[in-house]
């Protein structure tokens, strides 16, 4: 009997010889998968990038070579290239252009200190150099391996069962596992009339601040149901818990990330019912919901534009420039106080939370498992606390995993001052949110510029003194 993914590849050469050139999925598409029966070439310009064995996607480019990235005396490993599974798979591992790779194993231990500066996204945390885009599907695997060990906790794969069903405007989940269940519930609003499928946004918590433009619907999702983030005495509590057990590492971001993936997972079955296409579904979340459509952009391959607002520290903010920030006098919210305040993150995160300098990622390198997807962060409150510099030199640096792979007009960073929290400033709206929306949900793509990378407010923060490594061209 063939396993699994070897019968899924097998999917994808033989439907790939009866496809005629008329039936290519569009960018951001699913183009393959286990039980995928639909298009399995890409639009010119993309091709199929397997995630893992259930999901393959179109995604610019045209495939990356399988050289195995430069690497010192470690020894290899096998490394799945997808950022949701916990551990390194032992089985060889399928690139985007056939074949397969070859990942440096990822050290023991934390590996030397960073201090005054953010780690390279370039350089593998053995000390092999990333030099193409096959080398990045690697240091992106690391990078999320290594986020989960020191302070996210264990993202779990896939469960053995995820069913649903649509009524009304209610699309009803029931997932599964290990003798275990739980349900849950979301509320798609807005649908589009027409014949679809139409793109959406998953919102945490109620909808608001971001105004959506026609065409695209809107689905708030509950994130508290799955982890709960009332207090330190929240940790443990929620249906993800419920399933896993109340001492599972994943701290609520990592359990929200799972819940969803497994939203997406729901709408693939219900694609008929909803007239929702899952492959073009945007995350947003505005400060600590922010925080989680930042992690879930990061940790589900399947979203097509992460959208945080607001997310500060534990988002788009970086722990050593706030730690920086501290030690000048200033009163910004940092790692050694957002542990106290809630249960974001992993317990094995607190022992780190007085010696970011020690830890071998920043958010910056969050941000960067998104790439080359579109993302555009918002940051619209001057208050210091709530990280106005910390996001523009995390996020300033970040944008340059963009530039490594030529994808510039996919990343967004705009900071405008003056707002009450989670307000949204007219001025963001339509040349800025409506051309993300409408270029990578609407697939205009004439929507508008979104390459944007500006503030209203003055820093004296140097981005290239923080990043003194060098910006590869990944080909």
């Amino acid at each position: 009997m063939l396993s699994p993914a070897l019968a899924s590849s097998l999917l994808v050469v033989l439907g790939a010889a009866g496809v005629n050139a008329q039936q290519r999925q569009s960018l951001w598409g699913q183009c393959g998968g286990q039980s995928w029966s639909g298009p399995t070439l890409c639009v010119e310009g993309a091709y199929c990038f397997q995630q893992n064995q259930w999901y393959h996607q179109c995604i610019p480019g045209s495939g990356p070579s399988t050289t195995s990235p430069a690497t010192t005396s470690a020894p290899q490993t096998t490394l799945t290239t997808s950022r949701v599974t916990s551990a390194p798979p032992t089985s060889t591992t399928s690139t985007p252009g056939g074949g397969s790779t070859t990942c440096p194993a990822i050290p023991g231990g934390l590996g030397s200190p960073v201090s005054n500066a953010l780690n390279d996204p370039f350089t593998f945390h053995g000390g092999g150099k990333v030099t193409s885009k096959a080398d990045w599907q690697c240091r992106q695997a690391e990078i999320s391996q290594l986020l989960q060990r020191y302070e996210l906790g264990t993202l779990p794969p896939k469960p053995s069962s995820v069913t649903a069903s649509f009524s009304g405007s209610t699309l009803s989940i029931q997932v599964s596992e290990n003798g275990k269940s739980i349900s849950f519930s979301v509320t798609i609003n807005n649908r589009p009339s027409g014949s679809g499928p139409h793109p959406a946004i998953i919102n945490f918590g109620s909808f608001g601040g971001l105004p959506v433009p026609a065409g695209v619907a809107t689905i708030s999702f509950n994130n508290d149901d799955i982890a709960q983030q009332q207090s330190q005495s929240s940790r443990g509590r929620g249906k993800f818990y419920d399933l896993y057990g109340s001492s599972h590492s994943a701290g609520a971001l990592t359990a929200w990330a799972w819940g969803v993936s497994r939203i997406i997972d729901a709408l693939e079955l219900t694609r008929a019912q909803t007239n929702i296409d899952p492959t073009r579904i945007g995350v947003t979340g505005c400060s600590r919901n922010g925080k989680g459509a930042m992690v879930a952009g990061a940790l589900e391959p399947r979203i097509a534009l992460t959208l945080p607002e607001e997310s500060g520290a534990g988002g788009a903010g970086c722990w050593r420039i706030a730690a920086w920030q501290k030690a000048q006098g200033q009163n910004v919210q940092d790692s050694t106080q957002i542990v106290q305040e809630n249960v974001w993150f992993s317990p094995s995160f607190n022992q780190y939370v007085n010696n970011v300098n020690a830890l071998p990622f920043d958010h910056h390198l969050l941000a960067g498992l998104i790439a080359p997807r579109p993302l555009y962060v918002m940051e619209n409150v001057d208050m210091e606390w709530l990280g106005k510099v910390s996001t523009y030199g995390c996020m300033g640096i970040a944008r340059k995993q963009w530039q490594a792979l030529g994808a510039l007009d996919r990343f967004g960073y705009s900071q405008v001052g003056g707002n009450s929290h989670c307000s949204f400033p007219s001025s963001q709206q339509g040349s800025e949110l409506n051309a993300f929306i409408g270029k990578y949900l609407l697939n205009n793509p004439n929507a508008g510029n979104t390459n944007i990378f500006r503030s209203t407010q003055n820093h004296n923060f140097n981005l290239d003194s923080w990043s003194p490594w060098p910006v590869p061209t990944l080909s």
